[in-house]
């Protein structure tokens, strides 16, 4: 008892307060980790936009985060690496609580995990599901549960909206331009989630659920003409040269689609998507987008 006591004295003197833990689901299964980290490291973009969604401001962050709007509010953070390839000696001299990797940093969990605390939070295909798991985890993990029920709720407000409109309005192509390759998702794939939660049909529903797409031509969008296609430039959400989404599908076959015909060629933002997707702002930034093309 006595040297409970002392124990007790002494981090309260020093002003380490131990905190109880906390289980939440991460994408390797149920974690046990300390509530409230005061010091976090993110190394994912879809995990940084979540958490700043949530009042919560890392204190470590990859170089680079894409999205501007994510870049004020973390610039005095320290700088750890790459998504790909953290500074294990930045991350040391920073000695974060707890530690986030997820997408494309997952791969670089054991090595981080050395230096403290970590936890995979990837985003699966089933991102709007997987973005309700990690709110109700950052919720719990940093003592904000009322903040993400908000958040949740709003999102469920605008998927419904999004969905009343998409009713009846035709098929729709999901395709990434990545210069003047052009590729395709659908169900089951990183972007298939503008068909299963939105309940919009696919114009081709036999596209395989890769990672990387389909490969696919303009006479492939020609022939399966659908009546809508959602669009994202690769280049323009990882800041690369080449040419642009518009300009490799400024094309007569794609011209001659329904899609083209009645102005439903959607360019969604980039970056929301092909980054940061599963990032709660930045789906939110996606279904303000559709539901506006959808209105319009």
């Amino acid at each position: 008892m006595k040297l409970t006591i002392l124990t007790t004295v002494l981090a309260l003197a020093s002003g380490a307060v131990l905190a109880d833990p906390v289980e939440i689901e991460t994408a390797r299964g149920p974690a046990s980790v300390e509530q409230s980290p005061q010091k976090v490291a993110v190394y994912d973009i879809a995990a940084l936009d979540t958490l700043l969604a949530l009042g919560v401001t890392p204190a470590g962050v990859p170089e680079k985060v894409y999205l501007p709007r994510l870049a004020e509010p973390v610039a005095k953070a320290a700088k750890v690496g790459t998504l790909f390839e953290p500074d294990l000696e930045a991350l040391s001299a920073l000695n974060p609580d707890l530690t986030i990797v997820g997408g494309r940093s997952a791969p670089q969990f054991d090595a981080v995990s050395q230096v403290g605390p970590a936890i995979d939070m990837t985003i699966s295909p089933n991102v709007v599901g997987d973005l309700r798991a990690r709110l109700a985890a950052y919720g719990s993990l940093f003592n904000k549960q009322d903040a993400a029920d908000d958040l949740t709720a709003t999102l469920d407000d605008e998927i419904a909206a999004v969905r009343a409109e998409a009713q009846g309005r035709g098929t729709a192509l999901i395709v990434l331009t990545n210069g003047p390759k052009i590729s395709a998702y659908g169900r089951g794939s990183r972007f298939g989630w503008l068909h299963s939660a939105l309940g919009i049909p696919e114009a081709y529903p036999n596209l395989a659920p890769e990672t990387h797409g389909d490969a696919i031509s303009f006479e492939f969008i020609a022939e399966v003409n659908p009546d809508w296609l959602f669009v994202i430039d690769r280049g323009a959400a990882i800041g690369a040269g080449g040419a642009s989404a518009r300009e490799t599908l400024d094309n007569p076959l794609v011209a001659g689609t329904k899609a083209a015909q009645n102005g439903h060629i959607v360019y969604l933002d980039a970056g929301s998507v092909y980054v940061a997707g599963g990032g709660y702002t930045a789906l939110m930034t996606t279904l303000e987008q559709m539901r506006a093309a959808l209105v319009g």
